[in-house]
């Protein structure tokens, strides 16, 4: 399972890292994705990154919200800036292989002040 880290609360305005470890590594033939749930909403995709290092995003959060790798440690990553209060909820990550998806247990992300 994937394990996740890097929530917390922040200001509105303020910048988040959230970080993905995959464990076993990334061999080959996969895709991320970060969703989002908000309160009382169903989760949603925010963007995707593929095992090119191609990446899609939610229109809703383009250009705000960025997702990079590092293969090397196995390690996803979304950048969360300019942070409001509706972007408040819990964050997942979910990898796709060939054995196929596996989210990781979410991390809180709270925008407040």
């Amino acid at each position: 399972q994937p394990v996740e880290s890097g929530g917390g609360l922040v200001q509105p305005g303020g910048s988040l890292r959230l970080s993905c470890v995959v464990p076993g590594g990334t061999p080959g033939g996969y895709s991320l994705a970060w969703y989002r749930e908000l309160p009382g909403k169903m989760r949603r995709v925010l963007g995707t990154i593929a095992e090119d290092g191609t990446t899609n995003y939610a229109a809703s959060v383009r250009g705000r919200f960025g997702i990079s790798r590092d293969i090397a440690t196995s390690t996803f990553y979304l950048q969360l800036n300019d942070l409001r209060p509706e972007d408040t909820g819990v964050y997942y990550c979910y990898f796709v292989d060939d054995s196929g998806g596996t989210w990781g247990q979410g991390t809180q992300v709270t925008v407040s002040s």
